[in-house]
């Protein structure tokens, strides 16, 4: 026989969250931005998915690109300042300029709050690439000479980070123990 404390039923209603109205969804946006730093598409997207998963109380149309718009007046929300972030920890990563321009463009980032972000990863390109092949024990930092299958693996790895062609060239063809310097030209 069951136990009836075991077996509880609760009415589905009371469960299901109330729909949202302007106040509820200011402050579900507040509580976003306070604990995680985002941007105005990614507000946007997170507020638009809350309102489809709980429903909207009012007759007007939910004023989400209004309510983004405050959030980034106040200065919650700062596409320019989370590219910078971004891209700095990408490259700090080993991240090549590919990659953080992907990066940036999936988080919503527009072209013109990217720009400085992808100046700044592309200023550290050589570095990055450097960090890359470190970690990945790749050209300089191998213990032995790889052999051409090892090689190739190595460059599409440098490839897939985002690195340059030429960049990734020169690094997987360095010999272990020696760090190409980069060139100015």
């Amino acid at each position: 026989m069951a136990q009836s404390w075991r077996s509880r039923r609760t009415d589905p209603d009371a469960r299901r969250p109330r729909p949202l109205d302007a106040a509820a969804l200011e402050r579900i946006a507040l509580r976003y931005v306070e604990r995680y730093a985002t941007t105005r598409a990614k507000l946007a997207a997170y507020l638009d998915r809350k309102i489809r998963e709980r429903g909207w109380e009012n007759e007007e149309t939910p004023g989400v690109e209004a309510l983004v718009g405050r959030m980034a007046a106040l200065g919650y929300v700062d596409d320019a300042a989370f590219a910078s972030s971004r891209a700095a920890g990408l490259t700090r990563r080993g991240y090549g300029l590919r990659r953080v321009a992907q990066s940036l463009k999936a988080a919503g980032i527009g072209e013109e709050d990217a720009a400085a972000a992808q100046a700044a990863a592309r200023e550290q390109a050589w570095e990055a690439a450097l960090t890359f092949a470190r970690r990945r024990r790749i050209g300089p930092f191998a213990a032995a000479a790889p052999d051409r299958p090892t090689r190739e693996k190595a460059l599409a790895a440098m490839l897939r980070a985002g690195h340059d062609l030429a960049i990734a060239r020169r690094i997987v063809g360095s010999e272990p123990g020696y760090v190409p310097e980069l060139d100015q030209g």
